[in-house]
């Protein structure tokens, strides 16, 4: 699986260079090296735990998970996307305390690791870039967010040797935070829109209706419930009445449905003459076409 396997890339990049960065922190004794050394662990941490959840979201259904495992996936987003907002809070919190109390840095050391780091970080960029999955677009911020860190330090270090201006630092690193949890916060509610069963985004229940309507056969339509287990693939249940034969008329429905992007419907006919079980439809007989309840 391709989303599988760039985040597993990502995992053993992040992983080792956090080793890399220890071991050039404690050659330097540099605290800055040590802090992200430290950073990159928990991303790595993060990451692998994205990557047992994919792969845990493909498994098939069984009786216990009669949907499948799919949630699995946008819960490793949820909990990558926290530890992003988490870090950068952190990052943003340290920032602000370099702009109260400045601090000299090492920027020839620093500008040896800035240069390693962007390199490093690019790489990961390249093989975790696309990909549709919740879980895949979390862990897609986290290596832009490291990425982006590091040519921060690049950058930085470059007009600190030059210019002694320290507070590029600290600035700098605060605007690429606040820009990380921007997104990272619309990453984490398209999550939460899933877990609380919210109609998939450009879904409408009255276009469906609309559509279904139009088919030949079709008396009304009503009922109607859509969701999404992780962002791509929707479901719908629905009532539909009708007066024709079964079979056609719900392979009209469901290649309708397809066509606006709902992979699995359940649906339940009824007679023009039915009394419709749900709550909302109970005691109102559907009788003529276009009748809304």
């Amino acid at each position: 699986m391709k989303s599988e396997k760039s985040i597993l890339i990502a995992f053993i990049l992040n992983l080792s260079f956090s080793v890399f960065e220890y071991l050039g922190a404690a050659l330097t004794g540099s605290v800055a090296l040590m802090s992200d050394a430290l950073h990159d662990l928990g991303d790595a941490l993060s990451i692998g735990a994205s990557f047992l959840l994919e792969r845990k979201s493909k498994k098939r259904p069984d009786d216990r998970y009669t949907y499948g495992y799919a949630r699995y996936s946008v819960f490793g987003g949820v909990v990558t996307t926290l530890i992003l907002l988490t870090g950068s809070g952190v990052i943003i919190y340290n920032a602000i305390g370099k702009i109260i109390a400045p601090k000299s840095i090492d920027c020839n050391t620093m500008l040896i690791f800035a240069l390693i780091g962007v390199a490093v970080n690019l790489c990961a960029t390249f093989f975790t870039r696309g990909g549709t999955s919740i879980n895949q677009k979390a862990v897609n911020l986290h290596m832009l967010e490291d990425v982006l860190g590091w040519v921060v330090v690049l950058a930085g270090t470059l007009i600190m040797r030059f210019t002694g201006f320290v507070l590029i630092d600290p600035l700098m690193s605060i605007g690429i935070s606040a820009f990380i949890v921007y997104r990272a916060i619309a990453t984490l509610k398209e999550a939460l829109d899933l877990f609380l069963e919210k109609a998939p985004l450009g879904t409408s229940v009255s276009d469906i209706k609309s559509r279904l309507r139009a088919i030949d056969g079709v008396l009304d339509v009503h009922h109607v419930h859509v969701w999404s287990l992780d962002g791509i693939k929707n479901y719908a249940t629905l009532h539909i009445v009708t007066e024709t034969d079964g079979y056609e008329l719900k392979e009209a429905v469901r290649k309708e449905l397809e066509n606006i992007g709902i992979n699995h419907a359940t649906l339940e006919l009824e007679k023009g003459n039915e009394y419709c079980s749900c709550e909302k439809c109970n005691a109102k007989q559907i009788s003529h076409k276009g009748h809304n309840h």
